[in-house]
């Protein structure tokens, strides 16, 4: 029986890819892996209908789906499409914007918050309530959340300091951005009738 293959760069950098974001800082190993065999991952990837998303100057790469052209069928879904919740969208564009705010001061390139600080961001678009456990309880849950999906990293031994991942800025784009009032102004409106109907978050 012929021994296993040992780890190439390639194999490595397909590999963290398939489990999720690969950041420069987090693993250089493999980010220098991708930059150099990229083309190599592309051509790999697209086997699979995936198509390699790399930002260089962010600092991070992921798979996604290839977009299906009219008339053709779609190949089955290897990348799981997520539906999010009105709370979590919110977190989400609220997080975005400080992003944004935060690039355009000209600061240091990592956004670190504290709970504190999201649970303020979030508490002004969300419908009074005199159970104060119960909303950080909620907004716990959703931050929590944001952390599974990547778009939050927990500070390495402060479990209350996030970094927000710059792969954010890929998601939530500048068109949706510039949309984000009209957008606030919707989620304040189905979260007060949510409160006003009795509604609860799933």
């Amino acid at each position: 029986m012929n021994a296993p293959a040992s780890s190439t760069p390639l194999t490595s950098a397909l590999v963290g890819l398939m489990k999720g974001v690969v950041y420069r800082d987090a693993e250089p190993t493999q980010w220098q892996s991708l930059i150099e065999l990229q083309a190599r991952v592309r051509e790999y990837v697209a086997v699979l209908g995936l198509e390699l998303i790399l930002d260089e100057a962010e600092g991070y790469a992921y798979l996604r789906q290839q977009p299906v052209a009219e008339g053709e069928p779609e190949l089955p879904r290897l990348i799981a499409r997520r539906a999010l919740g009105y709370q979590a969208s919110l977190l989400l564009a609220l997080l975005r914007k400080k992003l944004a705010e935060f690039d355009a001061s000209g600061a240091e390139s990592r956004l670190i918050l504290g709970r504190d600080d999201i649970v303020e961001l979030v508490r002004l678009f969300l419908p009074d309530t005199a159970n104060e456990a119960r909303l950080m309880d909620r907004i716990d849950t959703q931050i929590n959340r944001i952390v599974e999906m990547g778009f939050l990293r927990r500070l390495r031994g402060q479990d209350d300091r996030f970094e927000v991942s710059r792969i954010l800025k890929a998601f939530v784009d500048a068109q949706w951005l510039s949309e984000f009032d009209r957008r606030l102004a919707d989620y304040r409106a189905h979260l007060s009738a949510g409160a006003m109907d009795g509604e609860r978050e799933p």
